[in-house]
């Protein structure tokens, strides 16, 4: 694909009202395979917790399975891509930042709509409802995300680990239609959890030393003539229930495996 025949509206779209390009669209430009992509995104995320703000985890469907993603604000892509070197990395880059220009400039027109004629007083009386109507749901929207921002708020300075399954029962408790099964699944699916037979459902390493899961090992000795069995049991640590409760809660098309 040649890099002067794509438009501005294919790199760049926008959600939630905000400018944004994803991780598929950035691995094919800049020659990159897509998990090599996605795993840098998630040890900038581990790494430095401001950047929670440049990236929204999503999602996208492949012969009818649906495999995860990142979408980046222009924050998150010069962060991504500050890295990437040679002349077509750098052709790319001109071509994303002058797309990111262009479409703010853009919605920026299209969204500032001409001023109420206040001389005539049904005009005036119209603006000033809009306006009260605006406040007015702004403050219930406010008031109904009140509970769940005090809870992810409350568990951040939590010493206490809890499993797997009770994490999925505060999620549950917030709206979150999730299980232990299924966020089990999720956190597998999306790169936290090992699936290998012999790890399996133990965290990465990452994600340990972020501070997001504890392991315990017991040992199961069953008697004479047989070998001792080592389990292992993950829990979620106070700042890993915080992380995943925010993540499920205010990425709203955060959809859970299974």
């Amino acid at each position: 694909m040649e890099l002067t025949n794509i438009a501005n509206n294919q790199l760049i779209k926008v959600v939630n009202n905000q400018l944004v390009t994803d991780s598929r669209q950035v691995a094919e430009h800049f020659g990159k395979r897509h998990n090599d992509v996605t795993e840098v995104i998630r040890k900038l995320l581990v790494t430095e917790k401001s950047v929670t703000k440049m990236f929204y985890e999503s999602e996208f469907e492949y012969r009818g399975r649906k495999f995860p993603m990142y979408l980046m604000n222009r924050d998150g892509f010069s962060l991504l891509v500050m890295g990437f070197t040679g002349r077509e990395a750098l052709d790319w880059k001109i071509k994303y930042i002058n797309a990111f220009n262009e479409m703010e400039k853009e919605l920026q027109e299209s969204s500032s709509p001409a001023l109420p004629d206040f001389s005539d007083p049904v005009v005036a009386a119209r603006a000033w409802a809009d306006q009260y109507e605006a406040r007015r749901k702004a403050e219930k929207t406010i008031e109904e995300n009140k509970p769940k921002i005090v809870l992810a708020e409350s568990i951040e300075v939590s010493d206490t680990d809890i499993s797997i399954g009770a994490l999925a029962k505060i999620l549950k408790q917030n709206g979150v239609d999730i299980g232990r099964n299924r966020l089990s699944s999720w956190m597998r699916e999306n790169g936290y959890l090992i699936k290998t037979a012999k790890s399996w459902n133990q965290p990465k390493q990452i994600y340990m030393d972020a501070g997001y899961f504890r392991i315990t090992e017991s040992v199961h000795d069953s008697g004479y003539g047989y070998t001792p069995k080592i389990y292992i049991t993950t829990y979620v640590t106070g700042k890993g229930q915080k992380y995943f409760i925010n993540k499920f809660l205010e990425n709203k098309d955060l959809k859970p495996v299974g």
